[in-house]
């Protein structure tokens, strides 16, 4: 009997991963001007994440568990917290003498106690800056990614039904 010729292509596939529970409930603003922001308010944000590499010899990408457990501990992190970005130039964050977090803006003193405050790395708390930093934290030096054989990450963050942004890294090498 003769076997047909299996071609040693690479395979490439694309993970998706938007489970129920990839997702956390935050408050923010975002801010415009010097002298806008929005008002304070919340979102029941979403996340996905895709992955993209070669599959394996084993007929797999990568034990995509592991990136499912990062990403739900990103949200558990971000989950029911008042976000503050640190880098903005038109908002100011410090700590008071009991460590709760003051921001002002434009005149505004706004406090929060410190257990209910996220302050991110930010300049504003926006879809682009949150899929970017959520991306960011999964691909980290991207030495997993390497070692997972995953070429692409696209990671979505969504305020609401059709409205996300995405950020994406791709390996070079």
């Amino acid at each position: 009997m003769v076997r047909p010729t299996v071609c040693a292509m690479a395979r490439t596939t694309t993970i998706e991963l938007h489970k129920e529970d990839m997702k956390f409930a935050a408050g923010h603003f975002t801010i415009f001007s010097a002298t806008h922001r929005e008002n304070m308010h919340g979102h029941n944000f979403a996340v996905f994440v895709s992955l993209t590499g070669e599959v394996l010899d084993n007929g797999m990408l990568a034990d995509y568990d592991i990136f499912k457990r990062m990403a739900l501990e990103q949200c558990r992190a971000w989950n029911e917290t008042f976000m503050l970005p640190a880098h903005s130039r038109h908002l100011q964050v410090e700590r008071d003498a009991r460590g709760d977090v003051i921001a002002r803006f434009n005149g505004e003193e706004l406090r929060f106690l410190s257990r209910d405050v996220t302050i991110l790395p930010v300049e504003n708390v926006s879809l682009e800056e949150l899929s970017r930093l959520f991306g960011e934290k999964l691909v980290g030096d991207g030495e997993l990614m390497r070692t997972s054989r995953i070429s692409r990450v696209v990671v979505k963050c969504s305020s609401e039904p059709g409205q996300n942004c995405s950020w994406e890294w791709n390996s070079h090498g």
